[in-house]
């Protein structure tokens, strides 16, 4: 004699069911890591103010307008004073500063992050397949590694910079395909830990080909080490796109922060005293760039919580 099962029954089983307990986990896991980050002053500090920088740039076309970067209207008289009109001056073409910092923080959030990204993703691709394959494959992507951690980031990126065109996405290029080696170092290293532990070898034993090992063992491991990364290359990466705005290498049809302070080395304003020119956009650098830095060092004690000791 069968019974069917009853709708309490199919819902416990839903939740018992491998695919459960899996999201189960996952909530359980970010749930942890969310409580043990709000430990961190300094991480919840930095996590505020980028949020409050991402909704400035998120909502700058209905705050501000993208006709603050209109240099024929412009509201007012050029260089003026911080004033209750234009709070934080004007530039050299009578354009609000205090618009075009908010417009500007729209362009350097998104090279920051694009570099970031594409300067993780390489390093991670390099790091997990010179840590899987090793032998004279591993041997040439580390020699390859080291040539570029010795040589100048800065100046690779000017040199990229300089021979192809002038455009956002030569800036990212720039940023992201110099400054990847570390992350591929930190990458090889714990994918040799992680391919070192023994379920690696019953994985093998069971006809686990390498896509396998490295999907679906080496990469989640390596994950919390790439995100951590990744926050610390943003602020890298906002000021390199800043230093290689303010040489005269960015894209000069569009506002950044770097691009005002090449603008206001232009116009002259470190000679003439006009200071709310370069303020504005240089704390809004240092701001950010030290906000993903706070949030990079408390997502590091958080996923390592040796660091945190060890401090």
């Amino acid at each position: 004699m069968t019974t069917e099962a009853t709708p309490q029954d199919q819902a416990q089983a839903a939740k018992t069911s491998p695919r459960a307990l899996t999201r189960q986990r996952r909530r359980h896991s970010a749930a942890r890591f969310w409580k043990q980050y709000r430990s961190h002053r300094a991480g919840l500090f930095g996590l505020t103010a980028l949020l409050l920088f991402a909704l400035i740039a998120l909502t700058a076309p209905l705050t501000i307008g993208s006709d603050v970067q209109s240099v024929t209207d412009a509201p007012g008289g050029p260089l003026e004073s911080p004033s209750a009109e234009f709070p934080l001056g004007t530039d050299q073409f009578g354009r609000s500063l205090l618009g075009l910092v908010v417009w500007g923080s729209r362009v350097s959030l998104l090279v920051g992050l694009l570099a970031a990204v594409l300067s993780v993703a390489i390093g991670a691709l390099i790091g997990i397949t010179a840590g899987h394959f090793r032998g004279w494959y591993a041997t040439v992507l580390m020699r390859i590694t080291d040539w570029f951690l010795v040589m100048p980031t800065l100046v690779l990126a000017i040199a990229l910079a300089t021979v192809m065109s002038r455009s956002l996405s030569t800036i990212i290029l720039a940023i992201g395909v110099t400054t990847w080696p570390t992350t591929a170092r930190l990458v090889r290293a714990q994918t040799l830990a992680v391919e070192s532990r023994p379920y690696i070898e019953r994985a093998k034993a069971l006809g686990g080909g390498h896509w396998h090992i490295m999907s679906r063992h080496v990469l989640p491991n390596v994950i919390p080490l790439v995100l951590a990364q990744t926050t610390l290359i943003i602020s890298s990466a906002i000021l390199a796109e800043a230093t290689l705005a303010f040489l005269g290498l960015g894209d000069p049809t569009v506002v950044s922060w770097g691009g005002l302070l090449q603008d206001a080395r232009e116009a002259g304003a470190v000679s003439s005293g006009k200071w709310w020119y370069l303020v504005p956009p240089g704390i809004a650098i240092a701001i950010v760039a030290l906000a993903f830095t706070l949030c990079g060092r408390a997502v590091e004690s958080v996923l390592n919580p040796r660091l945190g000791v060890a401090r």
